[in-house]
């Protein structure tokens, strides 16, 4: 029998997140993590001692001093490697992970100032209470610390792209056939434009948080210190701690910020992933060149002569992947029967998976676009190979000159109809047709001297819209 490789240590990853690609993902370890859960649990069990007591929200209790405030916020800050498998232990006994904390926190506690306020941790809570707000705080944290800056970057990249590009003239295609052309910088910039726009929704996203009791009604708060002015001392927590207090939930938050945050981060990947498989295309039209260098070493295992357009078909699946997640995370979060049931429990521990693949995406889809070079001579020939896409221009003069009073403009979607259906139509054939019109001398000449390389109408001022 082959030996187990669940007996090897260090331990083998069961994904690729933790295992190949753990490089390109590891910024999301600090904020999505089991461990960075547990520490964000610290950091809200902690601040919720330090609000109860320095807002004399109990009767006859002391204010915190500074050192004991620092004491407090300092266990957070210091857990690391041991404090970890110290609360990992802990569970082992308490088989809760919530409690877990509690108690790591107790024990730090013990033997200071603070140990004869200890049961004040955890006072007046649900380990909902604390679930939810860690976990806004954790999502919030990678959002803003890692996911949407790595976003701004290719932002950033793909605008310096369409900015150099703005000018090179490219054929369309729309539906796949030639097309009435446009310059590859403006069809880049509306990329940019379309992802901009994401990102701006994503950055405006509420994250909401509650504090409120095992059904949301302050019950255990309000018997306990009917004096309190509880729903002001919950929503001063939630916003002391950077979120958006919610008054009214079950036991549960109800997790809706949620499902609007991941729906904008998957739409924002389905425009990534538009942009990769545009990008492959022309990559196979050969309009861009890929560096081998940027590429990798080897392009195909039979076939030297191959460089694969590796990164962009990496984006692709990886973005899938985060664009499945992140429905799943969105449909299934909204719904907890009646009061509280669990399945947020073990689904929010898949964010960290579904904003990895995405992260990877954007890592790849940066590398990818940093190694290609434009063919601008490639896209020159492919618009010299369809002059016929100059038949829109000519029909649209005719029209125009049509309903102006001008004779024999007669049917001229026909007439090009029949020139170009179905034909290729070089420079020569396309200038005799011209000539041939009868047009007035400023539209024949004007019309004369256009090529489809230089039919690109307003593309090229179209890209300092970038600016706005």
């Amino acid at each position: 029998m082959p030996q187990s490789f669940a007996d090897i240590t260090p331990r083998i990853a069961l994904t690729p997140l933790d295992g190949r690609y753990r490089a390109q993902v590891a910024p999301l370890v600090d904020h999505l993590s089991e461990a960075a859960l547990n520490r964000a649990r610290l950091v809200v069990e902690t601040e919720w001692v330090i609000h109860l007591l320095d807002g004399e929200v109990i009767p006859g209790l002391r204010r915190l001093t500074e050192e004991e405030r620092a004491l407090l916020r300092a266990i957070p800050e210091d857990f690391g490697a041991e404090g970890i498998a110290e609360h990992a232990e802990i569970e082992r006994e308490t088989v809760h992970d919530v409690k877990a904390v509690e108690y790591y926190i107790k024990s730090r506690l013990a033997g200071t100032s603070l140990e004869p306020l200890a049961e004040i941790v955890h006072i007046y809570c649900t380990s909902e209470d604390v679930n939810n707000l860690s976990y806004a705080l954790m999502v919030k944290g990678a959002v803003e610390q890692v996911w949407l800056p790595a976003l701004r970057e290719l932002i950033d990249d793909l605008t310096h792209l369409a900015r150099e590009t703005a000018e090179v003239p490219m054929l369309s295609r729309t539906h796949g056939q030639p097309a009435t052309p446009t310059t590859l910088g403006k069809e880049l910039a509306v990329f940019v434009h379309r992802l901009q726009r994401q990102a701006r929704r994503i950055a405006a996203d509420e994250v909401l948080g509650k504090i409120n009791g095992a059904t949301g009604t302050y019950a255990a708060h309000a018997v306990s210190v009917p004096s309190a002015d509880w729903q002001r001392v919950s929503r001063t927590f939630v916003e002391h701690l950077g979120l958006t207090w919610n008054p009214l939930t079950t036991q549960i938050e109800s997790h809706d910020w949620q499902a609007e945050l991941y729906s904008d981060v998957a739409r924002a990947g389905r425009i990534l992933h538009n942009l990769a498989t545009d990008v492959w295309t022309y990559i196979s039209l050969g309009f861009f060149r890929q560096r081998l260098s940027a590429q990798g070493g080897t392009g195909s295992s039979t076939m030297p002569h191959k460089v694969n357009p590796i990164r962009f078909e990496n984006a692709e699946a990886n973005l899938e992947i985060s664009g499945g997640l992140f429905g799943v995370l969105e449909q299934t979060l909204v719904t907890s029967r009646l009061q509280r049931d669990l399945t947020d429990s073990t689904t929010q521990r898949n964010i960290g998976p579904a904003f990895g693949h995405s992260l990877l995406a954007i890592s790849n889809l940066r590398k990818g676009l940093a190694g290609l070079d434009v063919d601008a001579e490639t896209m020159a020939a492919d618009l010299e190979a369809n002059w016929e896409v100059l038949g829109e221009a000519v029909q649209s003069v005719m029209r125009t000159l049509g309903v102006q009073g001008t004779e024999g403009m007669e049917n001229p979607y026909e007439r090009l109809k029949e020139l170009t259906r179905g034909h290729r139509v070089d420079g020569a054939a396309m200038r005799e047709f011209i000539g041939s019109l009868g047009l007035p001398p400023t539209e024949r000449d004007r019309l004369l001297a256009l090529t489809p390389q230089t039919y690109t109408g307003l593309a090229a001022q179209l890209v300092e819209h970038l600016d706005d």
